[in-house]
Protein backbone atom coordinates (compact mmCIF):
# COMPACT_ATOMS: atom_id res chain seq x y z
CA UNK A 1 0.00 0.00 0.00
CA UNK A 2 1.78 2.81 -0.83
CA UNK A 3 2.68 5.60 1.71
CA UNK A 4 0.12 8.97 1.62
CA UNK A 5 1.87 12.15 0.12
CA UNK A 6 0.02 15.56 0.39
CA UNK A 7 1.58 17.06 -2.73
CA UNK A 8 -0.45 16.21 -6.23
CA UNK A 9 2.31 14.42 -8.06
CA UNK A 10 5.03 12.02 -5.81
CA UNK A 11 8.49 13.56 -5.37
CA UNK A 12 9.87 10.83 -6.43
CA UNK A 13 8.21 11.12 -9.60
CA UNK A 14 9.40 14.58 -9.87
CA UNK A 15 12.77 13.86 -8.32
CA UNK A 16 13.24 11.05 -11.20
CA UNK A 17 12.09 13.37 -14.10
CA UNK A 18 14.71 15.78 -12.67
CA UNK A 19 17.61 13.63 -13.36
CA UNK A 20 16.21 12.45 -16.74
CA UNK A 21 16.30 15.90 -17.87
CA UNK A 22 19.51 16.97 -16.35
CA UNK A 23 21.47 13.99 -18.05
CA UNK A 24 19.60 14.47 -20.99
CA UNK A 25 20.82 18.02 -20.96
CA UNK A 26 24.89 16.94 -20.33
CA UNK A 27 24.80 14.37 -22.81
CA UNK A 28 23.10 16.72 -25.30
CA UNK A 29 26.26 19.11 -24.56
CA UNK A 30 28.19 16.30 -24.86
CA UNK A 31 27.56 15.14 -28.39
CA UNK A 32 27.12 18.83 -29.85
CA UNK A 33 23.13 19.09 -30.45
CA UNK A 34 22.58 21.82 -31.74
CA UNK A 35 22.47 25.00 -29.23
CA UNK A 36 18.79 25.71 -28.68
CA UNK A 37 18.30 21.53 -27.82
CA UNK A 38 20.81 22.31 -25.16
CA UNK A 39 19.28 25.49 -24.29
CA UNK A 40 15.73 23.74 -23.68
CA UNK A 41 16.60 21.21 -21.88
CA UNK A 42 18.47 23.28 -19.87
CA UNK A 43 15.61 25.20 -19.12
CA UNK A 44 13.82 22.33 -18.36
CA UNK A 45 15.94 20.76 -15.64
CA UNK A 46 15.81 24.50 -13.74
CA UNK A 47 11.83 25.47 -14.34
CA UNK A 48 11.30 21.23 -12.73
CA UNK A 49 12.77 22.55 -9.32
CA UNK A 50 11.02 26.34 -9.67
CA UNK A 51 7.31 24.51 -10.47
CA UNK A 52 7.65 22.52 -7.30
CA UNK A 53 8.62 25.30 -5.15
CA UNK A 54 5.72 27.01 -6.84
CA UNK A 55 3.03 23.66 -6.30
CA UNK A 56 4.35 23.01 -3.14
CA UNK A 57 6.64 25.28 -0.99
CA UNK A 58 10.03 25.09 0.26
CA UNK A 59 9.11 21.88 2.00
CA UNK A 60 8.66 20.36 -1.23
CA UNK A 61 11.23 21.89 -2.89
CA UNK A 62 14.00 21.06 0.23
CA UNK A 63 12.23 17.20 -0.11
CA UNK A 64 12.90 17.39 -3.81
CA UNK A 65 16.48 18.35 -4.00
CA UNK A 66 17.49 16.47 -0.22
CA UNK A 67 18.31 12.91 -1.56
CA UNK A 68 16.01 10.51 -0.34
CA UNK A 69 16.83 8.71 3.03
CA UNK A 70 16.74 5.26 3.98
CA UNK A 71 13.54 3.46 4.93
CA UNK A 72 13.15 2.81 8.49
CA UNK A 73 10.39 0.99 10.77
CA UNK A 74 8.58 -1.78 8.53
CA UNK A 75 9.87 -1.52 5.34
CA UNK A 76 13.84 -1.02 6.68
CA UNK A 77 15.77 -3.96 5.07
CA UNK A 78 17.24 -5.72 7.96
CA UNK A 79 21.39 -6.07 8.04
CA UNK A 80 22.83 -8.61 5.16
CA UNK A 81 23.68 -10.76 8.38
CA UNK A 82 20.50 -10.46 9.79
CA UNK A 83 19.06 -11.83 6.97
CA UNK A 84 21.19 -15.04 6.61
CA UNK A 85 19.97 -15.80 9.61
CA UNK A 86 16.50 -16.11 8.80
CA UNK A 87 14.92 -19.49 9.20
CA UNK A 88 13.73 -18.99 5.81
CA UNK A 89 17.46 -18.91 4.67
CA UNK A 90 18.56 -22.00 6.55
CA UNK A 91 20.53 -20.12 8.80
CA UNK A 92 21.28 -19.56 13.07
CA UNK A 93 20.69 -16.75 14.23
CA UNK A 94 23.72 -16.26 16.27
CA UNK A 95 21.58 -15.67 19.57
CA UNK A 96 20.68 -18.99 19.64
CA UNK A 97 23.98 -20.61 18.83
Amino acid sequence: MPIATPYLVPVARIRRKLVAFGMLTVLALTIGLPGWTVAALASISLAIPAVAALAGGRAMLRELLRPPGRPTGDRAVPPFAEQLAHPAYGGRSPSTE
